[in-house]
């Protein structure tokens, strides 16, 4: 590949990853000059891309989708089909593939043309799983979040919560986070100046992207954010329990949007769960293949000893 074509894939790449880049910090990654990148900028028009730029020297770039998919993407079965397995993996939450998922259905999406955008929703519409997570979201909803948190853009969006009460809500969106059943908005809450966890199925409409930038605020670990906040949910139930094992072997054991894990020394670890019922934390639990203690609550305790001994006395007797 010659260095001008590398270059053209290179431009192509860096105006496909943002919302809007001036020429000078265009001409500034590629190590080129603001005439030369011009000159790629046309060539790039020349091969079906939609590039619009602003007026003066130093004008702003940014891509638009175009009227045919542009050339050197993908035809239409394949962006059809694309765009229909990314939107499956994006918006079921399948761990490990989510995000980069949800970059590419992002990516695909900006360049789609009208037409293949009617397809690919009818085919999503047409289509039924056998097998599939709980809580299946609509692509349509994590798009316009990606693109918003990708150029700092604020969002609108009406959310219900947990108790049923409705709000509109005005934020600055900063990550999306997965967890292996649903996606969460990690965004600061202007009207309660304060950052907040959203879950995404509860939005009540597709949320608008207003256009009005904004400096991102720092926040050091969103997913983190969201983890403590789904330990804190309030469950029926919140459980204390005494691992006899390193806080890194239980870390390895639980999600984070299952359970806290504190180490409680070398050897042992406590873990804070909730739930709305004893079935699901037992089988947490259990499943942990690690010694274990309940210290919280009382009932939880009563509830093992009495399947411990119901256990024991199914088993105490030859098969038969």
């Amino acid at each position: 590949m010659s260095d001008s074509a590398a270059r053209l894939l290179h431009l192509l790449g860096l105006l496909q990853r943002r919302h809007r880049w001036s020429g000078a910090e265009l001409a500034n990654e590629l190590a080129v000059t603001t005439r030369t990148l011009r000159r790629d900028v046309e060539r790039l028009r020349g091969l079906g891309y939609v590039v619009e730029s602003g007026p003066g020297s130093d004008g702003g770039y940014r891509l638009l989708a175009g009227s045919d998919l542009p050339p050197l993407l993908l035809d239409d079965d394949e962006a059809t089909a694309m765009a229909v397995a990314l939107g499956w993996s994006a918006g079921s939450a399948l761990w490990g593939i989510e995000a980069p998922a949800l970059t590419a259905l992002t990516k695909l999406d900006r360049l789609l043309p009208g037409r293949l955008r009617t397809q690919v929703a009818a085919i999503r519409a047409a289509t039924v799983a056998l097998s599939r997570p709980a809580d299946v979201l609509p692509a349509d909803r994590l798009v316009p979040l990606a693109r918003a948190c990708e150029s700092q853009q604020l969002v609108r969006f009406p959310y219900g919560a947990a108790d049923g009460r409705h709000s509109e809500r005005r934020a600055e969106p900063y990550r999306l986070v997965a967890t292996d059943r649903r996606w969460y908005l990690v965004a600061f809450d202007l009207d309660r100046q304060d950052w907040r966890t959203f879950r995404v199925d509860r939005m009540l409409a597709v949320p608008e992207v207003t256009g009005h930038t904004f400096a991102p605020r720092p926040l050091a670990d969103p997913a983190r954010l969201v983890a403590d906040a789904l330990s804190a949910a309030p469950y029926r139930y919140q459980a204390v329990v005494r691992v006899a094992a390193p806080a890194a072997e239980v870390e390895q054991r639980i999600p984070p949007t299952v359970g806290v894990v504190e180490a409680a020394g070398r050897r042992a670890a406590t873990l804070r769960m909730g739930a709305d019922d004893f079935e699901f934390l037992t089988s947490r639990l259990v499943g942990l293949g690690l010694p274990f203690e309940v210290l919280e609550p009382v009932e939880l305790r009563d509830h093992f000893r009495i399947l411990g001994e119901a256990l024991r006395q199914a088993h105490s007797a030859p098969p038969g």
